[in-house]
């Protein structure tokens, strides 16, 4: 094959010659095999339009690929029709001009060019152009469209994910292996970003791990929620809210259609329903309704290393593990001891005797509202803070991340097309 990179928009629609350099047909399309091993795509063949049928050419009865023709090694070749099988993408049909996810960047490009690199016999998919230059070329008249050299906005197919799941016979959908190594908030932007087919594919690539998938729906916006839960089950929903923050989960439950709420809300294990219900009976915009009611809690002669295995064996988010609730004989809240005092606490040493009673924990009562809440943690440098009831008795923590989620203006929190390239 003469030379090393082709563009597959020059190919594609080009003629195709036999050995001797006669005209049998037309470059339709090329064809490639995916894997999930992270393997530049390979080239198998070409599907082509030859006495008016469609037609499949094996790679290994090409000669060269060029720019402007493809040549095969022979003056015969077979006519049987040409048929999809399983695990083939058409590089024009399916990826040309459509999303894909750059892990690397985590945003969607799109493949306003797909370059083929050949050389030794074999032809494989180097990569993208992205760019809207790109574009153009493709808007140009045959002859004009021969562009050389590298792209300048190139992206390597090893930073790539494609979003196959229009393709009617690819078996290797989108995996999560890949996604999973993205931040939930970044994968939340990538479903944003995506039209809702494609957003389905992410989902439901994510969906294979389910506390990953539970990630996800916390960060995405109310709109985007709603619309991936609507066409799931009660059941199914049931499932996600269950992994959810219990905070989240009932502000997605309330997001629902009225008429699911409450099946929905049965379905749930029955200490998650508690948590739920008790949340649901505050104001939202108070202090009872954006804490988490799950904390951790030890009585005041607890040990700093039980303390550190409360917290090791916790599954709250950090901010929310960064305190623990002392608890004297009434279930009162004493005071809190920090990750940090812990660490640097002997093993043996009381927790009620590292409560630092100069300089008193900060608490809000459930009633409070966000004002005093964020002005609270402000003054305070508080990453979190314990929420208490009328007799002093911790309900809840409020992380300083729900707070800014609530003090953003709106439209800071999702930037249109932020996630696209």
């Amino acid at each position: 094959m003469a030379e090393k990179f082709v563009h597959l928009s020059s190919l594609a629609g080009s003629p195709l010659l036999d050995s001797a350099g006669e005209r049998l047909g037309r470059v339709e399309d090329v064809v490639a095999r995916l894997t999930d091993t992270g393997a530049l795509p390979r080239v198998i063949g070409l599907k082509a339009r030859i006495g008016g049928r469609e037609s499949f050419v094996p790679i290994d009865r090409v000669q060269r690929l060029e720019s402007a023709a493809a040549r095969l090694s022979t003056t015969k070749i077979d006519l049987a029709q040409f048929e999809r099988r399983p695990g083939e993408v058409l590089l024009r049909g399916d990826i040309l001009g459509r999303s894909l996810i750059n892990v690397k960047t985590a945003r969607l490009v799109r493949a306003h060019e797909v370059e083929l690199m050949c050389a030794d016999g074999t032809c494989e998919v180097e990569g993208i152009d992205p760019s809207f230059r790109s574009s153009l070329w493709r808007l140009l008249p045959r002859r004009f469209r021969v562009h050389h050299g590298e792209h300048r906005q190139f992206v390597d197919w090893a930073d790539l994910e494609p979003l196959v799941g229009h393709v009617p016979t690819f078996r290797l959908k989108l995996t999560h292996r890949r996604l999973a190594r993205l931040h939930p908030a970044q994968i939340a932007d990538l479903v944003e970003a995506a039209s809702h087919e494609e957003g389905e594919e992410i989902m439901a690539a994510v969906g294979e791990d389910k506390e990953l998938e539970a990630d996800v729906y916390e960060e995405l916006d109310d709109e985007h929620q709603v619309e991936f839960l609507r066409e799931r089950s009660d059941s199914e929903a049931a499932a996600v809210l269950a992994r959810m923050e219990s905070d989240d989960a009932a502000d997605l439950l309330l997001e629902l259609d009225q008429e699911r709420r409450l099946p929905v809300l049965n379905l749930l294990p029955a200490a998650k329903q508690r948590k739920i219900r008790s949340l649901l009976g505050y104001n939202p915009s108070t202090a009872g309704g954006i804490m988490n009611p799950d904390l951790i809690s030890a009585p005041m002669s607890a040990t700093v290393a039980e303390g550190l295995e409360l917290v090791r064996s916790s599954e709250l988010k950090p901010q929310q593990a960064s305190l623990v609730c002392v608890l004297d004989d009434a279930g009162v809240l004493a005071g809190t001891v920090s990750f940090v005092s812990l660490i640097q606490g002997e093993p043996s040493e009381r927790l009620g005797d590292l409560i630092d009673e100069g300089n008193p924990t900060p608490t809000v009562n459930a009633e409070a509202d966000l004002p005093e809440v964020a002005q609270l943690m402000a003054d305070y440098n508080l990453i979190a803070l314990p929420v208490v009831d009328t007799e002093s008795k911790p309900v809840g923590m409020i992380a300083v991340d729900d707070v800014l989620e609530l003090l953003v203006p709106e439209e800071w929190r999702r930037r249109t097309g932020s996630a696209r390239g």
